[in-house]
């Protein structure tokens, strides 16, 4: 038994979720990550959460849940660059070379440097408040409400150099009601986030 256990824990692919905020597509992935068991199922868990705020509300949720945090204040350096080498160097004590670890983005509001996107290539994801290539950047639910957009939603992403874009992972879509405002489009775009984001990471951990 204690042999497998080794094995089990060799391979075992750690998540890292980056965060801003109130982390509640955090809370999903997590949340999904313990109601599907993802560590006996895909041999994955959620290793740490990091945010670039201190008062980021997900990181009481991430404790709560035994999983560390940790917090990296953007202001206290230079330069971009070195706040994404710092970054990365936090990344990397979860780091595996047999199981190279996943870089989520929820909720994290820093435009990351090429360095930083290039180290991580091809296992950084992010989820993005429309149906990409529409309306990349911010404001993205007022802006489909002017253009008087049907329909609107949300994308999962693979990170390039790009802003808001790179290979898509998932899409879900939301109509756009006649009476919306950004507010309750936003609302009801985010219960879809919390759906197809688990649902993307854990495609990912399978393949």
């Amino acid at each position: 038994m204690l042999g497998s256990a080794a094995i089990i824990h060799i391979h075992m692919k750690n998540i890292v979720i980056l965060i801003s905020g109130s982390g509640s597509n955090m809370a999903a992935i997590v949340q999904a990550a313990q109601r599907e068991a993802w560590a006996d199922r895909l041999g994955a868990k959620v290793a740490a959460v990091i945010s670039n705020k201190a008062d980021a509300n997900g990181l009481v949720f991430a404790k709560k849940q035994g999983i560390a945090t940790e917090v990296l204040d953007h202001k206290a350096f230079a330069s971009r660059e070195a706040f994404d080498a710092a970054l990365a160097g936090l990344i990397d004590r979860y780091d595996q070379p047999q199981a190279p670890v996943l870089v989520v983005l929820a909720g994290f509001m820093r435009i990351l440097t090429p360095v930083f996107v290039g180290r991580y290539a091809g296992r950084l994801v992010n989820i993005h408040p429309s149906l990409l290539p529409a309306f990349t950047g911010l404001n993205t639910h007022q802006r489909a409400i002017d253009a008087g957009c049907k329909f609107a939603g949300v994308t999962v992403h693979q990170v390039t150099n790009v802003l808001d874009d790179g290979q898509i992972l998932a899409q879900a879509v939301v109509p756009v009601l006649p009476m919306d405002t950004a507010v309750t489009l936003a609302t009801r775009v985010l219960t879809q986030e919390h759906l197809i984001y688990p649902r993307a990471i854990a495609g990912l951990l399978q393949k």
